[in-house]
């Protein structure tokens, strides 16, 4: 029976354990529906990487959270919003602002953080691997790639760490949240301006130059509005991603310490060992839909024009498509995971993600090969379509 089966990604309890009752729904409901959210939701690893690449009946353009999907949709002119081919359009602009070229550029500068940021913890017993670090380090490394001045560097992390705040009932469409994520545009509209009157070599700068293939053949600049856009969400979900990224780091290598420890005496399996970390607890573990059509999968007919979840985080865990889904395995051989989406839809920023993942953990663990979680003290973070956690003291 099914009837027993909840699920919702509002309920902190749900959040906190989630993977029998996702293990329940593939097996049992992989077309689950929620009456109470009006919500169906996809669990297993073959349905959501189909759904990701179908963008056709799958459709973002209402928005990527159940609070945008249940509020009517999305009219932010963020690209994350778009389907094709006003999506390609714009992705094949922002594309050539996120350069191999400027990645590779902040190779020594996310070392140098890193270094900054975890030398003053040798020897000190312990510290918060998210707070002092995780949360940190992806800030930090965003802000220089935008060319956000390093004075300005904190306020902008409080204002990230504003927009993801949460409100019972009601999810992040808070006016909290909402009017932090007005205080960043502005504050990025601004820099734009600057940028205008006296460019730099940073993303910002090239964001202002860029020009846009229209569809009828001819070029146009973005506006301070589309730049701005594709800077909120670059600054929002580049921070937040990486920072729950290192999280799940932090708590399943000191649950798995022989995992760890491979990590430390071979660290050329570090970037495989990101890519399982991604795999076994994915930062953002649920991406919504809108179905264009009617369609029936399993034997279930979910409507045209329904709410659909893409349940990543069950994804990762499909025994159908992982050999002992539920072992972290730093060597494991992954054909693919579905964390950073496929598709159109493909992160922009999965290429930085890796980088500052794998540099992170060759830090972290160059200086402290082993430690363990204070789980007493460690605070979970909890929205619709982000889980890991805001602190994790760790002690050595």
């Amino acid at each position: 029976m099914t009837a027993d089966i909840y699920y919702d990604p509002y309920d902190t309890e749900i959040d906190a354990a989630p993977h029998e009752l996702w293990r329940r729904m593939r097996d049992e409901a992989p077309v689950y529906r929620n009456d109470r959210y009006d919500f169906w939701a996809l669990s297993r690893h073959a349905d959501v990487d189909a759904a990701s690449r179908n963008t056709k009946t799958y459709s973002s353009a209402r928005g990527t959270t159940l609070e945008l999907l249940s509020g009517g949709g999305a009219s932010t002119g963020m690209i994350i919003f778009m389907d094709p081919p006003e999506h390609g359009r714009l992705r094949a602009l922002v594309s050539r602002a996120f350069t191999p070229r400027r990645i590779g550029l902040l190779h020594e500068q996310i070392r140098q953080q890193c270094v900054d940021l975890l030398d003053p913890y040798v020897g000190s017993g312990g510290f918060d691997f998210v707070a002092d670090f995780g949360a940190e380090l992806p800030s930090r490394v965003i802000s220089a790639l935008l060319g956000v001045p390093a004075v300005d560097q904190p306020r902008i992390l409080n204002i990230i760490n504003t927009m993801f705040h949460i409100e019972p009932g009601v999810g992040m469409m808070n006016d909290t949240a909402i009017n932090a994520m007005f205080e960043l545009h502005a504050y990025l509209t601004e820099q734009l301006d600057e940028r205008r009157a006296h460019p730099r070599d940073d993303m910002l700068t090239d964001l202002v130059r860029a020009e846009i293939d229209e569809a009828d053949g001819t070029k146009r600049r973005l506006t301070d509005e589309e730049s701005a856009n594709f800077g909120v969400l670059l600054v929002s979900a580049g921070t937040e991603t990486v920072a729950r990224l290192l999280g799940w780091a932090s708590v399943a290598l000191a649950a798995f310490p022989d995992q760890r420890q491979i990590l430390v005496d071979d660290p050329s399996a570090i970037p495989n060992g990101v890519e399982e970390l991604l795999r076994y607890e994915a930062p953002s573990p649920a991406q919504g839909r809108w179905t264009t059509r009617e369609l029936t999968l399993h034997g279930v007919t979910i409507p045209a024009e329904s709410k659909v979840l893409l349940l990543t985080g069950s994804a990762g865990r499909d025994e159908r498509a992982f050999a002992n889904p539920d072992v972290l395995d730093v060597r494991r051989r992954l054909e693919s995971h579905v964390s950073f989406g496929l598709g159109a839809h493909y992160c922009l920023g999965a290429p930085l993600a890796r980088l500052e993942g794998r540099i992170a953990l060759e830090e972290a663990l160059r200086r402290f090969p082993t430690w363990e979680v204070d789980h007493d003290k460690a605070e979970r973070l909890h929205t619709s379509t982000v889980r890991g956690y805001k602190k994790v003291p760790i002690t050595f």
